[in-house]
């Protein structure tokens, strides 16, 4: 008999387990809203040369946070104008600068990118606006350190002083 009372709770055990009382379902909704392409440095980069009879080249780097939170797949290419090197009285030439390279890697989860653009790059310094970096379509989307190293031909007849100049950089959309 004891059996049988078992037999019968285990029974009863398994039929309650197989039927829920009730179900209900819901349907989420997630909206995923556009953020922004933009590039962004913190630094002032300097440079320093010792006259010493002969043509130099001094270089610096302005490294940059590029962010394409666009969800677009568009693709970016950074962009560089600059004005002349100057110290008020003395100018260095028009294309004295020059990008010779940029470094670049990804911050947080990113799109793989290829740089199509080669190097050396001139920068005139007539504020033309040069392409220096780009992500093709379908590239690039995440958060960027993009590092661009920078070369001034210094002549060996530059006049002592401290030469300034305005490097200004862009994200543009597209390749």
């Amino acid at each position: 008999m004891k059996r049988l009372y078992i037999l019968l709770a285990g029974i009863a055990a398994c039929a309650v387990l197989a039927a829920p009382a009730s179900a209900a379902t819901s349907l989420v909704t997630g909206n995923v809203t556009a953020g922004s392409l933009s590039i962004s440095t913190a630094a002032t980069p300097i440079f320093g040369v010792a006259l010493n009879g002969i043509n130099q080249v001094a270089t610096y780097t302005v490294p940059t946070t590029v962010i394409d939170a666009t969800g677009s797949d568009a693709g970016w290419n950074l962009t560089v104008s600059s004005t002349p090197f100057t110290d008020g009285s003395f100018v260095l030439a028009d294309d004295a600068s020059h990008i010779t390279g940029v470094a670049s890697s990804c911050d947080t989860t990113c799109t793989p990118l290829t740089n199509a653009i080669g190097y050396p790059l001139s920068i005139p310094a007539d504020a033309s606006v040069v392409k220096y970096f780009s992500a093709e379509i379908g590239e690039g989307a995440g958060k960027w350190t993009n590092t661009p190293t920078i070369a001034v031909d210094v002549p060996a007849n530059t006049h002592v002083g401290a030469y300034t100049s305005t490097l200004t950089l862009a994200a543009v959309s597209g390749p």
